[in-house]
């Protein structure tokens, strides 16, 4: 986004955040009823790691979240991508207009205190042309992390850790010359498929950076690249496309069946289906049979995904959102048959995005925090009505039984917001979970932050915003 609009943005949102309590009563404001293992209500903390407000610099639109070591000094580190856009799924870019690409990618460096970051733009502008997601391993074989950054306007660009001085050095890059005007990258992960030592990636390229009719009816691909020699030259990379889908929107690495070695999720958003590559590879070759999941019961496109074993049948069950709930998808028998649908709960109006599985209060079974996507104008909060779809955070409690209820409890509910991917971990060592999110759809409010897990013996309200002035609160439909 231009500063301009930018700031016009900024403007915008505080002319209406101000009135925080406006219209009561609100989710934020509502004694929690969740409890942990241990009897003790559980309520939540927002702690603000990276902003344009504190950064000084106008980043926003926030998407992807990866975390690593990437210095070496024991703290795990962020890594964040920012669209820095005002229109949905993209940055604003018209030749016309002479409106620049932009985008940004940051990394938060940590120290032994959770609310002290140091944060830094590893790439910025054009290179990085919104940015959607990021992944991070190490590629050179050096013993630091590297990063490689889809860019939904554009291209993959690798970026090499240049070591110890990580935090001050330049870190060398590569836009990957096969992914260049090849249409809009969405996702990119990386994984050792043939446990050689050496890590491929996978990233889907969803064809059209705001699909129409036309795009929804090709297909494009999704594809495999391996490390051919100095991933920093412009022969480093070989692609191999494994398939192609209309919208493909997801390319994840995960050992679906279990067997020692990663396969492939795909998820297809013109088709509204998910499907599986199996890892079949044999003697350190690369190779892979596509297989289609059939389910029984919802339509998921996979673009967000979480995956455990829900039921503790040793089976690697799929938790996804549909446009109306979330479910999670019981792996049968045999892999290869239908898979149920469960549905665990709904946001509805509210469509939920950003999902992660997690022991929230710590009684043996896995729950699911959850945040949605706002709708609606980002520059205009005024515009936004309780009815209309808006930024939400929520968890939904596991029964411990097959057939029981799950318990949703709610956190927070603003007008604006985008909570596209959360990471669990206990952020403050005292044992219990706490998650780190990005936000987005929100301008200069957007960013990255973490939620601290408070437990009491009484009941507190719900959620404890970061800021005094934000998006307006609001209460349930």
């Amino acid at each position: 986004m231009n500063s301009i609009l930018y700031y016009a943005f900024s403007a915008a949102i505080f002319s209406t955040a101000i009135n925080v309590v406006a219209q009561e009563p609100n989710i934020d404001n509502a004694l929690s009823k969740a409890f942990s293992s241990d009897q003790r209500y559980i309520s939540w903390r927002e702690h603000i790691i990276d902003d344009p407000m504190t950064a000084g610099e106008p980043f926003n639109g926030s998407d992807g979240l990866v975390m690593a070591d990437l210095d070496l000094d024991g703290f795990v580190d962020i890594v964040s991508v920012h669209e820095s856009d005002s229109g949905y799924d993209s940055a604003i870019h018209d030749v016309d207009l002479e409106v620049p690409l932009e985008g940004h990618v940051r990394i938060a460096f940590a120290t032994p205190d959770p609310d002290r970051w140091t944060n830094i733009t590893l790439a910025e502008g054009s290179e990085v042309a919104a940015p959607e997601d990021a992944a991070i391993a190490d590629v050179n074989n050096d013993g630091f992390p590297d990063v490689l950054v889809a860019a939904e306007l554009g291209h993959l660009i690798y970026l090499q850790n240049p070591g110890k001085n990580a935090r001050s050095k330049a870190w060398p890059r590569l836009i990957l010359p096969m992914t260049k005007n090849q249409g809009s990258y969405l996702r990119v992960f990386f994984a050792d498929f043939n446990n050689d030592g050496q890590v491929e990636a996978t990233t889907a390229n969803k064809g059209a950076q705001r699909p129409g009719p036309e795009d929804y009816a090709r297909s494009t691909p999704v594809s495999l690249l391996q490390v051919k020699g100095d991933p920093l030259a412009v022969d480093g990379w070989r692609q191999t496309i494994l398939g192609r889908y209309s919208v493909p929107q997801n390319a994840e690495p995960v050992d679906l069946d279990q067997d020692g070695d990663a396969d492939i999720i795909i998820g297809s958003r013109g088709e509204q289906r998910i499907a599986w590559f199996e890892n079949v590879g044999k003697n350190g070759d690369l190779n892979f049979r596509e297989h289609a999941i059939g389910i029984i019961g919802a339509q998921i496109s996979g673009f967000n995904l979480a995956y455990a074993d829900i039921n503790k049948d040793r089976r690697l069950d799929i938790i996804g959102a549909s446009t109306e709930a979330l479910y999670w998808l019981e792996q049968p028998a045999s892999i290869y048959d239908g898979w149920l649908a469960h549905r665990i709960g709904t946001f509805m109006p509210d469509s939920i995005t950003g999902l992660v599985a997690a022991d929230i209060n710590q009684d043996g079974h896995l729950d699911i925090m959850a945040g949605s996507y706002s709708r609606g104008t980002r520059t205009a909060e005024a515009d936004a009505k309780v009815d209309d779809p808006l930024g939400r955070l929520g968890w939904f409690e596991n029964p411990g039984a097959l057939k029981g209820d799950w318990i949703r409890h709610d956190i927070s509910r603003r007008k604006r917001g985008m909570f596209d991917k959360f990471i669990a971990r206990d952020m403050d060592a005292d044992g219990d979970i706490d998650f780190v999110g990005t936000r987005g759809n929100s301008g200069q409010l957007d960013g990255v932050f973490w939620l601290e897990q408070i437990r009491t013996a009484k009941p507190q309200r719900a959620f404890t915003a970061a800021r005094e002035n934000d998006s307006e609160r609001m209460p349930l439909p």
